[in-house]
């Protein structure tokens, strides 16, 4: 399961543990992807900001999507940024996290509201 926030960041959900990135939309308006700047507290409420993405010609910042518990950051987007560019919702994640309330998903866009959201940006 994905869900998806206004401020274009994902939670995916597979086996009990979930995954916080940008959306494939949000990557391809950045541009190339050459930087992530990680700024993760341990424990994270809904819309607490946990670093940024630098792309070639902007700067954005990266927001919880929910509570959760940090359990690990993808290290390997310090060396390969472009990750995110090439698999956004997959290998490009930035957060491995457990939610702390899973009901929280619910105030969360399905794949098919997140499509018609971006379509009326």
């Amino acid at each position: 399961m994905i869900k998806f926030s206004k401020s274009h960041e994902y939670v995916r959900v597979e086996d009990n543990v979930a995954y916080i990135g940008i959306s494939d939309y949000a990557q391809s308006e950045l541009g190339e992807i050459v930087f992530v700047d990680f700024n993760v507290y341990q424990t994270m409420k809904p819309n607490t900001e946990f670093g940024s993405i630098e792309a070639v010609k902007t700067v954005s910042e990266l927001y919880s999507p929910v509570t959760c518990i940090v359990l690990e950051l993808n290290e390997n987007i310090n060396d390969r940024p472009e990750t995110v560019n090439e698999d956004a919702e997959g290998a490009g994640w930035l957060l491995k996290v457990d939610l702390v309330n899973p009901a929280e998903l619910d105030n969360l866009m399905t794949k098919e509201e997140y499509e018609k959201y971006i379509k009326q940006m």
